[in-house]
C-alpha cells in the first residue's frame, strides 16, 4: 500500500467513502501479513543480537497502520512514536531498508544511525518514530499547521498511545490546533497498557476519544483490530480535517501481543487474556475470514503468506550481511548549514 511520491492536488477527496472491494481487502490482508511476519523476524533478529537498542513490536495492532494509510493521499503526513515498523511498511517504505535499519546499516532508512525508535522517509511522507513519550504530538501539530498556512489540502495523521495520552504537551498541542483549525487526525492508538500500567490505573477519563472535549474538539472510539472499521472512522476524520473543520481524535481500541518492548516480560497480564484475543479479536484472522466470505479460498491466501515470508526473509538476510556504516558518518548529518 504505498504512497504517490508527489504533493498533493489542493484539497483532495479522501478515498475511503467507497465500500473496499475484495481486490482492495486483499491488499489490505497482504500489507497486514507483511508488518506481522516483518515483526515476528525482527524479534528473533533482536534475540540473535544483531538489533540493538530498544525494539518495539506492532504485532496485533496491523489493522490500524493498514487501514488509516487507505484513505490517505499524496502529500499526507504521518507521524509515531517509537512502536513505528508497521506504520512505516504501511506507508511504502522498503523492508529491506527498514530491517537493514534495525541493525544498524548503512543501506537502512536513516543510514543506520536511527535504529528501531527513529526511522523516517521524507519521500514516503513519514516523518518518524520518536522516542519522547508524546513529543510526536507537537510535531505532528506543527505539520498540520503548515499544512494550513501552504493550503494544500494536506492532513497530518498523528499517531500516540494511551500512556502518551496524558502527557501535558498533547493538550498544548490540542488547544493550538483546535484555535487555529489545523488539519490533524490525532490517533491514539490504545492498546490499553501503554509500558505496563493498565488505562484504568493510569486515566482518571478511560474512554479516551473524550480528551478533545474541552478543546472542541470531535471525537470517536473505533474498534481498532477490525481494517475496515478504521478504514470508514478514518476517512470521516481526515474529510472533517480536510474540509477546513479543524482537527479529529480517533481512539483505536486495540492490542499487542508482546510486551511493551522486547525487554518487558509483561507480567502484569495473564497469558489467558493474550490468548483470548488472539482466538476472538485478531485483525488479519478477522479480515481473512471476511476474504473466506467473500469467496477467496484458503490456498489464495496461503499463496500470499509464503510470498510475504519470502520477502521479510530477504529482508533479513540483507540486513544481516549489508556494511555498517563508516565510522565517519558519525560526524555527518548532525547540524544543517545555513544558506546567508
Amino acid at each position: 500500500m504505498a504512497r504517490g511520491k508527489t504533493a498533493a492536488a489542493k484539497r483532495p477527496s479522501a478515498s475511503g467513502a467507497k465500500t473496499p472491494g475484495k481486490d482492495e481487502l486483499l491488499d489490505y490482508y497482504r500489507s497486514m501479513l507483511l508488518i506481522r511476519r516483518f515483526e515476528e523476524r525482527a524479534g528473533q533478529l533482536y534475540g540473535m543480537g544483531l538489533i540493538g537498542g530498544f525494539c518495539h513490536l506492532y504485532i496485533g495492532q496491523e489493522a490500524i497502520a493498514v487501514g488509516m494509510q487507505s484513505i490517505a493521499v499524496p502529500g499526507d503526513q504521518v507521524i509515531t512514536g517509537y512502536r513505528d515498523h508497521g506504520h512505516m511498511l504501511a506507508v511504502g517504505m522498503d523492508p529491506k531498508e527498514v530491517m537493514a535499519e534495525l541493525t544498524g546499516r548503512a543501506a537502512g532508512n536513516a543510514r543506520g544511525k536511527g535504529g528501531s525508535m527513529h526511522m523516517f522517509s521524507v519521500a514516503e511522507g513519514f516523518f518518524g518514530g520518536h522516542g519522547i513519550v508524546g513529543a510526536q504530538v507537537s510535531l505532528g501539530t506543527g505539520l498540520g499547521f503548515a499544512n494550513r498556512y501552504r493550503d494544500n489540502g494536506n492532513v497530518s495523521f498523528t499517531y500516540f498511545g494511551d500512556g502518551a495520552a496524558n502527557q501535558g504537551q498533547v493538550y498544548e498541542s490540542f488547544n493550538m490546533a483546535a484555535l487555529w483549525k489545523l488539519p490533524v487526525v490525532y490517533v491514539i492508538e490504545n492498546n490499553q497498557y501503554a509500558m505496563g500500567t493498565s488505562v484504568e490505573r493510569s486515566s482518571a477519563e478511560v474512554e479516551l476519544y473524550k480528551r478533545g472535549v474541552s478543546f472542541n474538539i470531535p471525537g470517536e472510539q473505533v474498534d481498532g483490530m477490525d481494517v475496515e472499521a478504521v478504514r470508514v472512522a478514518g476517512a470521516k476524520a481526515a474529510e472533517h480535517a480536510r474540509s477546513g473543520n479543524g482537527p479529529y481524535i480517533l481512539e483505536m481500541k486495540t492490542y499487542r501481543y508482546r510486551g511493551h518492548s522486547m525487554s518487558d516480560p509483561a507480567k502484569y497480564r495473564t497469558r489467558e487474556e493474550v490468548d483470548e484475543v488472539r482466538k476472538t479479536r485478531d485483525p488479519i484472522e478477522h479480515l481473512k475470514d471476511r476474504l473466506e466470505r467473500e469467496g477467496v479460498e484458503e490456498a489464495a491466501l496461503k499463496v500470499i503468506d509464503n510470498d510475504v515470508k519470502k520477502i521479510v526473509a530477504e529482508a533479513a538476510e540483507f540486513a544481516r550481511t549489508t556494511p555498517e556504516p563508516d565510522p565517519s558518518e558519525l560526524m555527518t548529518d548532525i547540524y544543517l548549514e545555513a544558506v546567508s
